[in-house]
């Protein structure tokens, strides 16, 4: 094995968006880059390999599915094309840096020696790179939970296996009815397989607001998903021809069969075997990387971005990280995490669901009395969009402070959603009203001029600690 020593400036562990970016500036201001990525079909990150792009890709062939095409051949056409895809990101993010001679990309696993050196074991050899300022970018693995016989199981798969696999699974058993379990259910579902979502609590999509929690799963269930609640899955049993999963629920054992069991229990921190200990980073729940507002860890030379210090896990989010770490490394040193505000967020159903601060429920937990204004979008006369695409479900819910007509949150689960919840989330940054988003002129057939009507759909009035209707 050969061995080699490198000094950096600036050693980025991770192709992740964060990391690179601050790569990508670093090396264009003639800093010494050393950027470290384990697998060479992850450059550029989750988003472009496993995670936003290739998924919202086959939402997007999923919805262009006719009932007559054959699904087998439409899906593993989608796979291939989507694949293809994700290969032309990957070149493009490795590319990016050929033209810069300050930054130098390796492939191979990275661990810490000490709190400024790495070792890097490639194909054969070892590099040791000691750097004078650290990025941890290694993003975040799925979870698969410990349920007897679901690790062990052929059948049992995470979302990176699942985008990949061009066998369209006849019977897909999804455990877990979070932002991924309910998106692949919707992908799955519209491709034609069989879906059955497994949840433990009550309700999907804990987090969000619950009538359009309640939408979602009605739409799903138009669709023909099944969805357990309250379901708890105990068991995987290996078969000839597919698995069977035991679950229990309303005290009752109950089976199903599955060609394939998707574990969407999420994602957590990637830093088994970074040998952390020995750079004195300290971690937290789940294996998260313990930063300040600065993204510093307990090294102060040494910083995490991404999903790797835990928190919400968007590539946005990833990014915004990036320009904090570049403002401490040549700026002011101002930028913090506490600066974020009204962070919106998107769930690629069809029709999407896109939520911005607080839901009803939350709101009325932190004291305020709120003005709800909601319409369902088949009500709303003035989204004309909706009846031109012919689809006209789902619901827009906007939480208003009664006082001060200050936007606290909004959920749209609708036509172009995605779109229109970054508008709102603007608005709130710079605290524009609610009268004032309602009153505003639109174009002309757009999304957003439901605004005009929804936010004059007031639908009641709570005080602090009642319930809604």
């Amino acid at each position: 094995m050969g061995t080699e020593t490198v000094h950096a400036d600036l050693l980025v562990i991770g192709f992740g968006k964060g990391g690179k970016s601050v790569a990508a500036r670093m090396g264009r201001l003639g800093r010494r880059v050393v950027l470290v990525e384990r697998s060479d079909q992850m450059y550029g990150g989750t988003c472009p390999n496993v995670g936003c792009v290739p998924t919202k890709a086959l939402v997007h062939h999923a919805e262009m599915r006719r009932p007559d095409d054959p699904a087998r051949e439409w899906y593993a056409h989608a796979v291939e094309e989507v694949q293809a895809l994700t290969a032309k990101f990957r070149a493009g993010n490795y590319e990016s840096f050929n033209g810069l001679e300050t930054v130098t990309v390796i492939t191979g696993r990275a661990e810490f020696a000490d709190p400024h050196t790495v070792t890097v074991e490639t194909d054969g050899d070892r590099i040791t790179v000691t750097a004078d300022t650290i990025l941890i970018n290694t993003g975040a693995e799925p979870i698969v939970p410990d349920i007897p016989g679901l690790r062990a199981s052929p059948r049992t798969l995470t979302s990176t296996d699942l985008i990949r696999t061009t066998a369209l699974p006849d019977r897909l058993a999804i455990l877990g009815a979070g932002y991924l379990g309910i998106e692949f259910a919707s992908i799955y579902r519209r491709f034609g397989s069989e879906v059955t979502v497994f949840e433990t609590s009550e309700r999907i999509l804990g987090h969000e607001d619950v009538e359009a929690a309640e939408a979602v799963e009605r739409i799903l269930a138009e669709e023909g998903v099944e969805i357990l609640t309250g379901a708890r899955v105990t068991e995987v049993r290996d078969a000839a021809s597919g698995a069977t999963v035991v679950y229990e629920k309303d005290g009752r054992r109950q089976t199903i069969e599955a060609d394939a069991i998707l574990a969407a229990a999420g994602r957590a921190p990637a830093t088994r075997g970074l040998g952390l200990e020995a750079a004195g980073v300290r971690t937290i729940e789940r294996g998260a990387i313990e930063v300040d507002e600065h993204l510093r860890t307990s090294r102060p030379h040494i910083y995490a971005l991404g999903d790797v210090h835990g928190g919400p896990q968007h590539t946005y989010l990833s990014l915004d990280d990036s320009r904090i770490v570049m403002d401490q490394l040549t700026g002011e040193g101002r930028r913090s995490t506490d600066d974020r505000v009204a962070i919106p967020r998107t769930l690629f159903t069809t029709p999407p669901l896109a939520a911005v601060g607080l839901t009803e429920e939350e709101a009325r937990r932190a004291g305020r009395r709120v003005r709800i204004a909601c319409e369902r979008v088949a009500d709303i006369t003035a989204m004309p969009r909706a009846y031109i695409v012919e689809d006209t479900r789902g619901l827009m819910k906007f939480v208003v402070d009664a006082d001060t007509d200050e936007i606290l949150g909004a959920t749209l689960l609708s036509v172009d959603a995605q779109e229109m919840i970054n508008f709102v989330a603007l608005a709130m940054r710079h605290g524009v009203t609610a009268s004032e988003l309602r009153d505003t002129v639109y174009t002309h057939p757009t999304s957003t001029e439901a605004f005009n009507e929804v936010l004059a759909t007031v639908v009641r009035v709570d005080e602090p600690g009642t319930a809604g209707a």
